[in-house]
């Protein structure tokens, strides 16, 4: 494993791909609502990283054919916005974005009510982000990584959620996946120490149901096995001599 401690000056420029990121994020949550399209999400998201100077880095990664991942009610992540796929009352749906800004990507996740949804698929949605939060308390130099993977987990616990364990969290950069990989539930050892000027995407996937998971036969979606809701929240952070710094908060 070969951790990349960022220099001030690829901070600078993370923190800036990432700030324009945030700006994306809360432009598409004011956009989604009943009727629209999972197309017409990637269309709008796609138009505005180009508008505010980046390029999205998913389009194209490993052959993925959108800008935004766009995954609705069972999909967990890397939904294909299709047109056909329209957002009905009562739906959430996660948004994972990502942009590169001279050079240094960004990447984020937020998974939004679709009009009025059901009290449960809420505190689903309001536990994952949570587990965030919690998470990052331990983002903090001279910690180890996986002190944020059992945090989450511990957090996540009393709910009976099923942690997505097939799909982790990573180190951001110059490529949009680096080390480490970053678990979101619990781990038997401590991992790396944290360092300051490490830059990691750390986000939970949480499961209503079980945590199993399987791959569409578009070899991208991924829903949960039992077809329970799932939601995601992710945010690009920066280790810092003191609290860790949130650099896709808007």
């Amino acid at each position: 494993m070969s951790i990349i401690i960022k220099t001030e000056r690829e901070i600078e420029l993370i923190r800036e791909s990432c700030r324009l990121l945030a700006i994306v994020h809360k432009e598409l949550e004011e956009y989604v609502r009943p009727g629209i399209s999972t197309k017409d999400i990637d269309i709008k998201g796609d138009q505005l990283i180009r508008k505010l100077g980046g390029i999205p880095n998913f389009l194209h990664y490993n052959g993925y054919p959108a800008s935004i991942c766009v995954s609705v009610n069972d999909e967990v992540v890397h939904g294909i916005p299709n047109k056909h796929r329209i957002l009905r009352e009562g739906d959430i749906v996660s948004l994972d974005a990502g942009l590169i800004y001279k050079g240094y990507h960004s990447d984020a996740a937020r998974t939004h009510a679709v009009g009025q949804i059901s009290p449960e698929a809420k505190r689903l949605i309001d536990a994952t982000k949570q587990s965030f939060f919690e998470g990052i308390k331990m983002a903090k130099a001279g910690n180890h990584l996986f002190d944020i993977s059992n945090a989450i987990a511990a957090y996540i616990k009393p709910y009976g959620y099923g942690i997505v364990r097939d799909l982790v969290g990573h180190g951001v950069g110059t490529r949009l996946h680096e080390d480490p990989q970053i678990p979101n539930f619990a781990q038997p050892r401590r991992g790396p120490k944290l360092r300051v000027g490490m830059t990691l995407a750390i986000e939970p996937m949480i499961n209503m149901g079980r945590a199993d998971v399987e791959w569409e036969d578009d070899d991208w979606t991924v829903v949960t096995e039992d077809h329970s809701l799932s939601a995601h929240y992710e945010n690009t952070i920066l280790i810092t001599e003191g609290e860790p710094e949130i650099l896709t908060l808007y």
